[in-house]
């Protein structure tokens, strides 16, 4: 079974706090997030909201895509976020099908 891991933006409201993060189930980590399951910053700032993901077949290649997008300015990753949902969607319901 191929295993497919994913990097991906979450916050709080169009142009809001944005937090980037790696995952290899993100239906279950997206779900984590929206309901505050686990502590940190996306539950501390009350980052639920989706917004953008990319797929990658290993978990290096998302981590150095993960580090790398991480040391991006604002500006960029609110780009990346636009590119793909230019209208801030929550994407939840897109992956949870």
């Amino acid at each position: 079974m191929d295993r497919q891991f994913h990097v991906y933006i979450l916050t709080d409201r169009p142009y809001g706090t944005l937090c980037v993060g790696i995952t290899n189930d993100l239906v279950r980590r997206a779900w984590e997030h929206r309901t505050d399951v686990v502590p940190g910053f996306s539950h501390d700032h009350g980052l639920h909201r989706l917004v953008w993901y990319e797929p990658h077949s290993t978990a290096l290649e998302a981590i150095r895509r993960e580090k790398l997008i991480k040391k991006w300015h604002r500006d960029w990753k609110v780009n990346l976020v636009q590119t793909l949902n230019p209208g801030w969607a929550d994407l939840y319901d897109v992956i949870a099908r």
